[in-house]
């Protein structure tokens, strides 16, 4: 609990976007402890890889690592669940766009195809619909980032590695789906990768430029 204070306070005073400087008097302040106390939580926090810390004159340079920062984020949805019951769905716009068509080779291994089944409770059609989202939807995506993902782990099948990924289920248009994202992706963060027990570009009788809405469920419960 002092951890996840801690990190809090440190990301208040700036120490997520740059390093900060400040001393084990200045940060006993934040948290309400003694000088010792606040000085053995910097050290534990570093220990614990949610923070990097270098010694300086005066004080030392602190930044939240990505751990740290995944920490607050996951402290983030849970409050969420507890005070915004009433605003559990993201709505995102785009267009349909054509897709570099390696959606259909990689769905189809047996290494996804199984995960998909037990984890998304459908069994996948072998494709992806591909959206490009508005200016205005890419900026509402960024709160996917502060959602707990359904993890999708990487394999290998005898004779290559293929890499893991998290999903996230939507809805289209009725139709129950799920947002795709490899860990090792080329496509920037407006375009979204998207996968259904049907072929959706049929099933919503959509073309490329065509506009779609997809709904993002931020009380999803993941298997």
């Amino acid at each position: 609990m002092y951890g996840t204070k801690s990190l809090k306070k440190l990301a208040l005073i700036g120490a997520i976007e740059n390093p900060v400087k400040i001393s084990s008097s200045e940060f006993m302040h934040h948290i309400s402890a003694s000088s010792q106390t606040a000085a053995r939580m910097l050290k534990q926090l570093e220990e614990d890889s949610y923070i990097s810390r270098q010694l300086v004159a005066g004080g030392q340079m602190v930044q939240l690592s990505n751990a740290g920062v995944e920490l607050l984020k996951k402290e983030y949805v849970d409050y969420q669940q507890i005070f915004c019951k009433d605003h559990n769905d993201l709505e995102l716009c785009g267009h349909v766009i054509t897709g570099l068509g390696e959606g259909q080779y990689y769905i189809a291994k047996d290494g996804y195809m199984s995960q998909f089944r037990d984890k998304l409770d459908f069994k996948p059609f072998p494709g992806t619909l591909n959206m490009r989202l508005t200016e205005q939807s890419a900026r509402v995506r960024n709160n996917m980032d502060f959602l707990q993902p359904l993890i999708i782990q990487g394999f290998n099948d005898g004779e290559r590695s293929f890499g893991g990924g998290k999903c996230y289920p939507i809805e289209i248009e009725g139709i129950k789906a799920a947002i795709i994202i490899p860990d090792r992706t080329h496509y920037p963060a407006d375009l979204l990768e998207i996968i259904a027990p049907v072929k959706l570009r049929e099933m919503l009788g959509v073309s490329d430029d065509d506009e779609v809405k997809i709904v993002v469920n931020k009380s999803q419960k993941f298997k």
